[in-house]
């Protein structure tokens, strides 16, 4: 019998739909609101894995899985950018998503703290303000030359980081995929590290400007 599709399971998603679950969830991640939930960082690692090995009858190629996702990355970002230049901050105020709203604080933290280039590289590594950044960059106005220049710099090392890093590890570990689970729970806690630090950072700030 078939299990029933997970998307907030990396093997579920790639057992289903293979490299092009890949393109789709990075592009619903990067390009569309309604996509911050998906699990970028370990469906990456774990596409790498399965590049390497076999789990649950799914072998992916290595050649295939990087075109998809840099391709679901950049697109995505490119259109997320798009939306929130001709849609505007409405986007942002009607949602009633709390996850939505505390990234969108963070994305424009990140853009006044770092400038253009360098929040939007960023932004690739901290879930949910990777979803958050590209529309808002375009409802500020950033350039689209600076928008695109940077987006395609952090997209490509953030999905052929994770993926090459995938692969190596089922490269160089035998029977690699016993291990699966906890190694995706290891880069999914890895993932939200910045994360932690940063909403720890603003807490302490926050802190001391009351005292």
């Amino acid at each position: 019998m078939p299990q029933a599709l997970n998307p907030l399971d990396a093997t579920s998603l790639l057992t289903a739909f293979g490299a092009l679950g890949v393109f789709l969830v990075l592009y619903a991640e990067t390009g569309l609101l309604i996509g911050f939930f998906l699990p970028g960082d370990s469906l990456l690692f774990t596409a790498g894995l399965l590049c390497t090995t076999g789990t649950g009858g799914v072998h992916l190629s290595l050649p295939g899985v990087l075109l998809a996702a840099a391709a679901g990355a950049l697109l995505g970002a490119q259109t997320g950018y798009l939306v929130g230049a001709r849609a505007g901050r409405a986007l942002l105020e009607r949602t009633r998503s709390r996850h939505l709203r505390e990234g969108a604080a963070r994305a424009e933290k990140l853009l006044a703290r770092y400038g253009h280039g360098k929040a939007v590289v960023l932004a690739r590594f901290l879930p949910v303000v990777r979803t958050v950044l590209n529309p808002l960059a375009g409802m500020v106005g950033m350039p689209a030359r600076t928008f695109a220049l940077w987006q395609v710099a952090g997209g490509l090392v953030w999905t052929a980081g994770l993926v090459l890093g995938g692969y190596a590890l089922g490269s160089s570990i035998p029977d690699v995929d016993r291990y699966l689970l906890p190694l995706i729970a290891a880069i999914v806690a890895v993932s939200l590290l910045p994360l932690a630090f940063e909403v720890l950072r603003a807490r302490r700030s926050s802190g001391g400007a009351g005292r």
